[in-house]
């Protein structure tokens, strides 16, 4: 199964589970006449509605460029995160306006609270699976898009369990104050995670530099073959979706020939890549000054050997 194949399946599993859990909330949350069980229900429906989003901008991601999108659609995941930190903002909004409501009125009465346990405990139980699924093929695939949608379903796993230790306090206590001063608390998580998803989504829209990790390590492949160039200027990387556009203008000895200026720009493309997979490099080569001190003294630029390459030089190598 490839990449994109590996996303849409683990999307539509996150839609399935999404769906089933959201019915059952609303169901038990309205026979119990409890504000935190509707809390969660609601979060499962803008989990839903997420995941849905989540779908359909990874299937448009995997797109190749076209005449109107040149460089791809990688920004669909950014925009896709984006939707999904406000519906999760406006959810948390809703819930704790729901919760004020009850305490204002001193309505607590909550029924059937062990169908409401088992529900909770399902709930636990199911969207920690998917998340996990999610976690795993988003940090393999770099999918920002599936990350959301999972760190979603994290955020539900644990205010499933609060839901879930309410509601086991309020059959032991019977304080059904409980159930609304939780419905709050779940909403400052939610909040959490909105603005979470919601400030990383933006960093991609922005064309935000690469973290410095990443552009250490182009720098390093770069200097690694300061034997070819003299120096190297105008560094800039950013990230599209799980994809990454790199561009660097390289300054070479004025007699490099044609043929090995290309073959030099394919090998660094190449070990770029090897570095930060699915990377779009642009490497804009300069001649070195008339009078360049460093290219009169230096030998002559090093041969790049090819062993095995096609007219493309798709397998080249400097010879150091």
């Amino acid at each position: 199964m490839g990449a994109a194949e590996e996303k849409l399946a683990v999307a539509k599993l996150s839609v399935y589970s999404n769906c089933t859990l959201v019915i059952l909330k609303l169901v038990a949350g309205f026979l119990m006449m409890s504000v935190a069980v509707m809390s969660e229900a609601i979060h499962s429906g803008i989990d839903l509605l997420a995941a849905m989003i989540a779908r359909y901008s990874v299937k448009k991601s995997s797109e190749p460029a076209d005449k109107d999108h040149t460089y791809g659609h990688g920004k669909y995941e950014n925009l896709s995160g984006m939707i999904e930190g406000a519906l999760i903002f406006v959810a948390a909004v809703w819930i704790m306006y729901e919760a004020a409501k009850r305490l204002m009125v001193r309505e607590f009465e909550v029924e059937l609270l062990e169908t409401g346990m088992v529900i909770m405990g399902l709930s636990a139980v199911l969207n920690f699976y998917v998340s996990s699924r999610l976690m795993k093929v988003a940090k393999r695939t770099d999918s920002l898009a599936l990350e959301a949608d999972a760190y979603h379903l994290k955020t539900d796993v644990w205010t499933s369990v609060g839901v879930f230790v309410a509601l086991a306090l309020i059959w032991v206590t019977d304080i059904h104050l409980i159930d609304p001063v939780v419905a709050i608390i779940v909403a400052g998580f939610i909040i959490h995670a909105a603005y979470d998803i919601t400030s990383r989504s933006a960093e991609g829209l922005l064309d935000r530099s690469l973290p410095e990790e990443e552009m250490r390590l182009i720098e390093r492949v770069i200097e690694e073959h300061r034997s070819d160039i003299l120096g190297y200027h105008r560094l800039r990387a950013r990230k599209m979706g799980a994809e990454r556009q790199v561009d660097v203008h390289m300054i070479v000895p004025r007699n490099l020939s044609v043929k090995d200026g290309h073959d030099l720009v394919d090998h660094l493309e190449r070990e770029i890549r090897k570095e930060l997979p699915r990377c779009v490099v642009v490497i804009h080569m300069e001649p070195c000054d008339a009078k360049c001190e460093e290219c009169r003294k230096a030998p002559p630029p090093n041969q790049l050997m090819i062993e095995g390459a096609d007219e493309k030089g798709s397998d080249c190598r400097p010879k150091h």
